[in-house]
């Protein structure tokens, strides 16, 4: 087994550095952040830190890079207090990642990259169409983190668009029956395999699995 410390990493090339280093955290999921500003102008952009803070109140949190790196999503959340996660499809995964590149202000990506928009009534902010699952959500907070200068983003869910073939009885989303992606790193993608599913862990109990095929509810 390879053990390197902090101070062999931190005199590696940047490159190597930072392609280490995201691969840590392992495999994470990979969402399309769709916003607009006050004005209208579209924007979308792949993420892959959000992260599930709780069921009651619904709640979901993401980093955002420093505004000079990654200033449109942000910006667009704070002006308008309103964003929609989308989870992405394989049929869109490389579109998808070309979202991360630097356009300038007033270039939508939608635009760019051919990547099909949507909108609900009374909801501005865009949803990507061909997307497995979208969520609106409405900012509960941003927490700006110091130690590197990114944001913690925290919205409370306000509705949801999937769907209804891949809800399991018990709620669960069969989301590898819809073909979604997962990412590790930076610049890596894979599709997605049920392993299993185990009912609540509880102390000296053998794992039972649970039904995992969805049923129309």
């Amino acid at each position: 087994m390879y053990k390197v410390s902090i101070e062999e990493i931190k005199a590696w090339d940047r490159f190597y550095r930072a392609n280490f280093i995201n691969s840590l955290s392992g495999f994470k999921s990979a969402s399309l952040i769709s916003t607009a500003s006050p004005d209208g102008k579209t924007n979308v952009a792949i993420f892959s830190n959000i992260v599930h803070i709780g069921a009651d109140p619904a709640l979901i949190g993401f980093i955002n890079r420093p505004k000079e790196a990654a200033p449109h999503t942000l910006s667009n959340i704070e002006r308008t207090g309103i964003y929609t996660i989308n989870l992405i499809a394989q049929t869109i995964a490389e579109r998808a990642h070309l979202s991360s590149a630097k356009y300038e202000e007033g270039i939508s990506e939608f635009d760019a990259l051919q990547i099909d928009i949507d909108f609900l009534p009374d909801w501005k902010a865009p949803l990507v169409k061909d997307a497995v699952c979208s969520y609106g959500l409405k900012v509960a907070e941003i927490i700006p983190i110091a130690l590197n200068g990114t944001y913690f983003v925290i919205g409370a869910i306000q509705w949801v668009k999937v769907n209804q073939s891949i809800i399991c009885d018990d709620g669960f989303l069969a989301l590898q029956e819809a073909g979604t992606i997962c990412s590790l790193g930076i610049d890596a993608y894979y599709t997605t395999t049920l392993i299993d599913r185990w009912e609540y862990a509880k102390p000296f109990k053998k794992a039972e699995s649970i039904d995992a095929v969805p049923k129309l509810q």
